[in-house]
């Protein structure tokens, strides 16, 4: 009787061989070989995308500039208007590394070592742009020129350890003397009541052709002198 209960017991059962058990052992270690080589190919994916965005970001700060002391107005009299004639200020490099083109869109003309004009640059194109905003206008590619002091190997290239004065000229400047712009293909402001004057808020934005913009936003005192530390 208890050969009979045992016997039913093990009706249509079957062990699993040692071929079957290899062949599951080796389907669960290739799902596991494509997983972690997924997971891995991800990693390093992910790995190379950040290393490219830390060097992209080095980059871009390797050819920034930073402001190197005040801004400076330069106040005239245009129409019997008091307006300020032009701006300067001086710019360095924000990291070593990196050479920056200042190449300008203007030459100026000196004369015992003061500036008695300005001629537009007609032999080298310049890449980095100067935009002038104020309230009244926006002058997008604005006339600019460039005094390297102190160290400097004589190009206009700023490097590492350069200063660099950049002069945005918001009037045309001939034989020393201040003017309205003819018309609207030229640089300059050619309205006087567009000329900028006292406690107007004006903003220059200096854009390399590399890097990161240098915006400087200013206003103007209450009374217009020859010359303006706007710090």
């Amino acid at each position: 009787m208890l050969k009979k209960i045992i016997k039913v017991m093990n009706h249509n059962q079957k062990g699993i061989t040692g071929l079957e058990t290899a062949i599951i052992l080796i389907a669960f270690v290739v799902v596991a070989s494509v997983f972690a080589y997924t997971v891995l190919s991800a990693g390093i994916f992910s790995s190379q995308k950040g290393k490219e965005a830390v060097y992209a970001g080095l980059e871009e700060a390797r050819a920034s500039m930073e402001p190197k002391g005040g801004v400076m107005a330069y106040g005239s009299t245009v129409d019997d208007t008091a307006t300020m004639g032009r701006v300067s200020f001086t710019v360095t490099n924000a990291l070593s590394g990196q050479a920056i083109d200042l190449t300008p869109s203007y030459n100026a003309t000196v004369a015992d070592g003061a500036v008695t004009g300005i001629t537009e640059n007609e032999t080298t194109e310049h890449v980095a742009i100067i935009s002038y905003i104020d309230g009244k206008q926006m002058i997008a590619d604005a006339a600019w020129t460039v005094e390297f002091i102190g160290n400097n190997n004589g190009d206009t290239l700023l490097e590492s350890g350069e200063q660099a004065v950049i002069t945005v000229w918001l009037l045309n400047y001939t034989a020393s003397t201040y003017s309205l712009g003819t018309d609207g293909d030229d640089p300059f402001i050619d309205v006087a009541a567009d000329l900028p004057g006292i406690y107007d808020t004006f903003t220059v934005e200096v854009k390399p052709s590399k890097g990161s913009a240098l915006i400087m936003e200013r206003t103007l005192p209450a009374r217009i002198d020859t010359v303006m530390d706007l710090k």
